[in-house]
Formats: structure tokens, sequence, C-alpha cells
């Protein structure tokens, strides 16, 4: 399929910015990971950074038919009432958003749900949900290169409405089903390192769930990552994988938030190996899978503060991290001005 073509980061100019942090007014390194990132926020622009004032969260939202089988500790329903209460301004993304000073959009990749319009919401639906991937293939080749297509498109429009940064938050019950497939598959990892307790399960919970995916994982034994797409779902994780091709086309940041958006961003990174750059991990959630799909991918998040909700919420958390490695390059005095009284 054709999607967007994405620049290799050229790594040649992070003496030059490592240079002009070490002469900042403040001990050598002493901003720690703050300024690796800040260098890596400069190499991403080619040059000085924005300020990363507007920056848009997109909730991407899906359906799973496998959550009949009992995936989740919660009926698929759930994932339209989150929506309408996304719209509501009630949620607790909504919440984070307004406190970091994000927009936030909600995308109907797949509700199984007909929903009515709203001005914060993009109708990107591919098909009502997907099918049961514990007993057929969960979308079409079609449907996959479909909702990748969509989501490269939407980040690439966001981009042109004038949005410097974009924070990704999903919201589907019976995701953390499809992810920890597509991590066994794409990651690689024994299925058993990849499955958790998602938005609840108790013991029994997690060993029905596990039960379920093993079934799921024999049908196909497939690693070509449209493939795992279409095995395995769903389609607000493949409009995700699609949206960091298209943010990363961009050169523009993209803030991915825990274990479901991280398995997003592991297919859009297999799909498009460049996008990797452009990815800037938030946080490590309590999730069983998602350390060790952050392990796969070489990558430290910025925090670790036991989160499990989705929504974007660890993205939006860390996105004044961003915004201050950002300034940490143009609002901060030189050593040497402090010293020769130039400020």
């Amino acid at each position: 399929m054709n999607l967007p073509a994405v620049s290799l980061i050229d790594p040649s100019g992070a003496d030059a910015f490592r240079a002009l942090l070490n002469a900042k007014a403040k001990p050598l390194g002493a901003l720690g990971r703050i300024e690796d990132l800040a260098v890596r926020l400069g190499l991403m622009a080619g040059g000085q950074p924005p300020t990363f004032d507007r920056a848009l969260l997109l909730v991407f939202a899906g359906d799973h038919g496998m959550n009949a089988e009992g995936v989740s500790a919660y009926p698929s329903a759930v994932t339209q009432a989150m929506v309408a209460t996304f719209l509501a301004g009630k949620a607790s993304a909504n919440a984070f958003a307004a406190a970091v000073g994000a927009d936030l959009r909600v995308v109907d990749a797949g509700v199984d749900a007909d929903l009515p319009p709203h001005p914060k919401m993009l109708d990107a639906k591919v098909r009502r949900g997907s099918r049961n991937a514990a007993v057929e293939p969960a979308l079409t080749q079609a449907e996959v290169e479909t909702a990748l297509g969509r989501g490269a498109a939407i980040a690439r429009e966001a981009v042109e409405e004038g949005f410097e940064i974009l924070a990704l938050g999903e919201m589907g019950i019976g995701n953390t089903a499809s992810a920890a497939l597509i991590m066994h598959r794409l990651a690689p990892a024994p299925l058993t390192d990849c499955v958790g307790r998602g938005a609840g399960h108790d013991d029994a919970g997690l060993a029905r769930k596990v039960a379920i995916l093993h079934r799921a994982a024999t049908r196909s034994a497939t690693t070509a990552p449209l493939d795992v797409l279409a095995e395995f779902g769903g389609l607000e994780i493949a409009m995700m994988a699609g949206a960091i091709i298209g943010a990363a086309s961009a050169k523009i940041p993209v803030l991915i938030d825990g274990f479901i958006v991280s398995a997003a961003a592991l297919v859009a990174i297999r799909l498009v190996p460049q996008a990797r750059g452009y990815c800037i991990f938030c946080h490590r959630s309590a999730e069983q899978g998602h350390g060790r799909l952050l392990a796969a991918l070489d990558v430290e998040p910025l925090l670790a503060l036991d989160l499990r909700l989705g929504e974007g919420t660890g993205a939006l958390l860390a996105l004044p991290l961003v915004r201050a490695a950002s300034r940490l390059l143009t609002d901060v005095a030189n050593l040497d001005d402090v010293l020769n009284g130039r400020l």
C-alpha cells in the first residue's frame, strides 16, 4: 500500500545541540534526560523546535468482535458510552487536556454504533467493530489499508491546521487483547508475556483471556505487519499506526501513550522504520506487556506512574516535559552571558 514517505532523522547535528546546551547557565548535564529530549526535538525539527503551544490529543475509538469471548471485564457498549463522555468533556483525558492546554478530538475508527455528528468527533469509521479474532481474521486487507490511510490523513490534516505536536490515545473495550497479539507477533515475544489484566480482570478472568488469545494466535502464524493487523485488529490500532506515520512524514513529534498506542507504534515502526525517530514514548504503564514492548523497541519512556487507563492520559502528562525541553534550547541564557552581565 502507499504510505506517506518519512525522512530519516539526520543525527549529525546532535553534537551542535549538545554544545548549545552545555553553554547554558547550568552545570553540564544537570537536566539529565530532559537535555536528551531537547536534542531529539532539535534533530526532528532540523533546527530549533517550536514551543509546542498548539497540541492536539486524538483519541481513536473502535470495538472488537473478540470481546464476545470475554477478553475484557466490560461489555463493548462501554466504548460508545465513553465516546459520549469524551464529547461531553467529562473524561479523565478531558481533564488532563485542559490542565496542560491541549485540544482533544475523538476519532471514530470503528465503534460498533452509529454515532451522531459532533464538532469534536472525526467520522473515519471503517466498519462497526472488528470481527471476532478468536475464530476468524478481525479485518480484511482492504480494511487495514483504509484504516492506515485515514489515520495518516488525519495526522497530516492536523499539522496543516497548525498543530505542532500530536498526542495519541485510544478507547476500545477489548483492545489490550488485540495489542497483546500484535506484540506477540511483531516484538516478537511469548504470548504469556504480552497478556495483562487490561481494564480489571481478576485471576479467573485473566486465565480466560490468556486461553482465548492462545486460540486466536493458533489460527495464523503470520508475522508480516499488515497481515498481523488483519488477523488480530483493531481498527483504532491500525488507524493510530497510520497517524504515527502521517505525523512522522510531516516531521512533527507524536506522543505515544500506553500499551495499546505502543502496539500501534510497533506496527508503524515495523512498516516504516524511520517513523521511530518521531515517536516520544511517554510512560510505562502497569499493563504487564508494556515494559517488555518498550524494551523490544529499545526505548525508555519519560514517566512511570503505574497508569493503566489509556485515553492518552499518560501522553498528556508528558506534554509539559516536551515543552520544557524545547524551551531549554531557546529561553535559557548562556553561562558566559550571565557571568558577564549580558542578560
